[in-house]
């Protein structure tokens, strides 16, 4: 099972993704909120963490393997548990996340069965089960800091902004407090290489304000 792919992003479609991997060319699905990630990268090395799932009609014996791309292992993550939901599925999946992660997590952590309708394919009797099924597990991707890139680097930053989120919280501060003070800093695409540095970043434009 591919579970990544790295390469050039050579063509970006409305719900396809182009990459040319040596000699070969790999049609990779992609989410709406992965696709507004990957706009203006085109021509560049990017790398996806991957689901891959069989579509088709098995009983006429015509199963073709698929990939669906993401930039983090937290978003691939969450798209698993969306489709783990009875009735919903990959293709519903696909269709229905045109939000951001943070944006449907923090519905379901919520019980928000109204925002959940908004999104296409998702009914009052889906939205409710999704609810029931997931509120509990939804907390980290609502958490989720929307500064995550398609490059090398995606991971690392991903995994720093989750850790110092926590961190964050931990000493005090409140959710969306952290959240507005990370997305400052790490919005101007400076990179740190640990949470410690990115706290002294937090502090020293903190100390700057004050």
């Amino acid at each position: 099972m591919r579970t990544r792919i790295s390469g050039r992003l050579s063509e970006l479609g409305e719900t396809e993704a182009t990459i040319d991997v040596g000699a070969f060319d790999y049609a990779v699905y992609v989410p709406d909120f992965v696709q507004k990630q990957l706009r203006g990268h085109e021509g560049e090395e990017i790398s996806l963490r991957t689901i891959e799932y069989l579509e088709g009609n098995p009983q006429k014996g015509r199963m073709t393997p698929r990939l669906i791309g993401f930039t983090s292992d937290a978003e691939r993550e969450f798209f698993e548990l969306v489709c783990s939901v009875d009735g919903v599925g990959v293709k519903k999946t696909l269709k229905a996340m045109v939000r951001p992660v943070r944006d449907v997590a923090e519905a379901i952590v919520e019980r928000d069965a109204d925002r959940l309708t908004l999104l296409p394919g998702i009914g009052p009797a889906v939205a409710d089960r999704i609810i029931a099924k997931l509120h509990r597990k939804m907390t980290p991707f609502a958490l989720m800091v929307g500064v995550e890139s398609a490059g090398d680097g995606a991971e690392s930053v991903g995994d720093l902004a989750s850790q110092a989120l926590q961190a964050l919280v931990g000493l005090g501060h409140s959710t969306s407090d952290a959240r507005s003070k990370l997305e400052a800093i790490l919005g101007t695409g400076a990179s740190f290489s640990s949470v410690e540095d990115v706290l002294r970043e937090v502090y020293r434009q903190q100390r700057g304000e004050d």
